[in-house]
């Protein structure tokens, strides 16, 4: 089997993005003492993109593109993508419950700011090789190589992040209008998630439909939905006519991480964030139906 190695920006990036990766959870697993559970999650967001980024050089080394399972138009850039949301939610949760209120020059602390500084460089990286990944005007490139297709991955990985905050506690059982918000959340994440399947297996083809008219009819419905969520969630979380608390406690300053409060107003953070990237993607595929039209 021939071993294909072409030197280039994108392989270069790849290598720093797969050693600081590497040396993130390394460094995290021997010595960072990480007793906390919010440790595995950094752990596993570090190794799993040091494997898929091995993987897909293995991949291009070797010269199986087309022996793959997916389509490898749209699979490299699209694990980048989530990479580095990955690398970048590791990077701001680890220093968060591991390095806050620590003090002394013992050795875990060194450890601990060693891990987060490869993080940072491997976020860096990782969004390097999206940049260097991404279609350029006029250029041919699978849809996640485009604008609405890496929108999809931002779209789907805020919304993963969003479940993880309503649901340790459970935040949304309170009121009925709640439940709505997450209904809205679990259906867009469905969706978004499907098309994303959808690309990366080069099954837009069997839909029965054209497939640009579907992106721009569920861009207009997510953003419908997401602009009740974002009105809605922040009235019954935080306006004491519906039981909420719009001071944030004072007991929060002394909790490790984020108290129940925290959470709350980073979904209220989080909806407004999917809202605006599904308007941009709305605006993205209606410009997209009518340039073909």
């Amino acid at each position: 089997m021939a071993i294909v190695l072409h030197s280039s920006p994108l392989l270069w990036t790849r290598l720093a993005a797969l050693a600081f990766s590497c040396v993130a959870f390394s460094v995290a697993v021997h010595g960072a003492q990480l007793g906390h559970g919010t440790g595995d999650w950094c752990i596993f967001c570090w190794a799993f993109s040091f494997a898929g980024t091995l993987l897909v050089i293995l991949v291009e080394l070797f010269g199986l593109q087309t022996k793959a399972p997916v389509s490898w138009k749209n699979f490299p850039i699209t694990f980048a993508c989530y990479a580095a949301l990955l690398c970048l939610s590791a990077s701001i949760i680890f220093p968060l419950y591991f390095l806050k209120g620590l003090s002394g020059s013992s050795s875990v602390r060194d450890y601990r700011i060693v891990v987060t500084v490869f993080s940072c460089l491997a976020t860096i990286a990782y969004i390097s090789e999206v940049s260097i990944s991404k279609a350029r005007p006029g250029e041919v490139a699978g849809y996640m190589a485009t604008g609405p297709g890496l929108l999809k991955v931002c779209e789907t990985f805020v919304a993963c992040v969003i479940f993880v905050f309503v649901s340790d506690p459970v935040l949304y059982d309170r009121h009925d209008a709640l439940k709505y918000c997450m209904a809205v959340y679990c259906i867009c994440f469905i969706l978004s998630a499907a098309i994303i399947l959808l690309c990366i297996g080069e099954c837009t083809g069997c839909l029965p439909f054209p497939f640009p008219r579907f992106l721009s009819a569920y861009a207009m419905l997510a953003v419908v939905l997401y602009l009740s969520a974002t009105i809605i969630w922040p009235i019954f979380n935080f306006d004491p006519k519906h039981g909420g608390n719009k001071t944030r406690p004072y007991t929060c300053s002394s909790q490790p991480g984020l108290c129940l409060w925290d959470k709350r107003m980073a979904v209220a953070v989080l909806t407004g964030v999917n809202f605006i990237l599904y308007l941009a993607d709305l605006i993205y595929s209606t410009r997209l139906v009518f340039v073909n039209a």
